[in-house]
């Protein structure tokens, strides 16, 4: 389970990305800001430190949508909720790719640590305790998310990365099962972690990861099925320029029945049904049947 648009609140749209707030952001907002007492002299300084982290966080996913695009893939959502945020990031089907894509959201937060320190130390000459405090706070939680976020356990960032190193040397199918059953060893150590800690929000966090490594075996055998496939000649998907593979792969969303759209020219044969775009099964894309095609060479 991941947060989507349903339950969330747009804020704005930047560059072509929207942004959304799941509401459950609020109730934990409340909590947090409310419940702790004594290290501000007032309860303000609370929200500013948590709306702050707000900020980091969104600058971070931010980072990964922005590197998506710039790699020509697909970003235009990121929803943000109280264990983070997720930017729906589709790169193209490339290790190089993939890894921009991911690395670009650590790096915000490596470019925000002397940043940060640059302000605790011109708050230090001559600005107010609260001041420095919340900084010093901010300071040490970006400081967090970075090195946890790195973690080499998949699907966080440093697992992600991993994968696609791993891209390079093994392929993306194997890359994949090799990422998720190291993210479920990791997921597993975090568990022994939550529970020492007596975490709630860790074990949380945890099961999170679990389910994302579950997720990652499942799309290595949806890769794999079709991987070996042969291929549609006179098409190739317009983003990732890969030839579509054989087979009744897709499915019709009125009928349910399975058919090979480029031989049924995006109509099921079942119903009758017409799909205005057609899914691509290695980059997932979505492109109306008159892109696929090839145009043939002039003569």
């Amino acid at each position: 389970m991941t947060p989507t648009r349903q339950g969330s609140f747009r804020l704005f749209r930047l560059a072509g990305i929207d942004l959304y707030l799941h509401w459950s952001w609020f109730l934990v907002a409340a909590y947090q800001i409310t419940s702790r007492k004594g290290e501000y002299t007032s309860p303000v300084w609370n929200a500013v430190e948590y709306l702050t982290l707000f900020a980091i966080v969104m600058m971070h996913e931010f980072g990964h949508a922005l590197a998506c695009r710039q790699v020509g893939g697909q970003a235009d959502l990121i929803v943000l909720w109280p264990l983070g945020g997720v930017a729906y990031v589709n790169p193209p089907p490339r290790p190089g790719a993939l890894l921009w894509s991911i690395a670009a959201g650590p790096l915000v937060n490596v470019v925000l640590v002397p940043i940060l320190s640059g302000l605790i130390f011109l708050a230090k000459a001559g600005g107010s305790p609260d001041v420095i405090e919340c900084l010093r706070t901010v300071w040490f939680i970006n400081v967090f998310l970075l090195v946890f976020n790195l973690l080499p356990i998949y699907p966080l960032d440093g697992g992600q990365i991993l994968r696609s190193l791993l891209w390079f040397v093994c392929g993306r199918t194997r890359s994949l099962v090799v990422a998720s059953a190291l993210g479920l060893a990791g997921a597993a150590c975090l568990l022994g972690v939550a529970v020492w800690l007596q975490s709630p929000w860790l074990g949380i966090l945890t099961g999170f990861i679990a389910l994302g490594c579950w997720r990652g075996f499942r799309s290595a055998q949806a890769l794999a099925r079709v991987q070996d496939l042969p291929r549609h000649t006179g098409f190739a998907c317009p983003a990732c320029r890969v030839a579509p593979p054989q087979g009744q792969l897709w499915q019709c969303g009125k009928c349910r029945n399975a058919f090979d759209t480029f031989v049924t020219g995006a109509v099921c044969p079942h119903c009758g049904e017409k799909f205005p775009a057609t899914g691509c099964p290695d980059c997932g894309r979505l492109s109306p049947l008159s892109a696929w095609l090839i145009a043939p060479p002039k003569l």
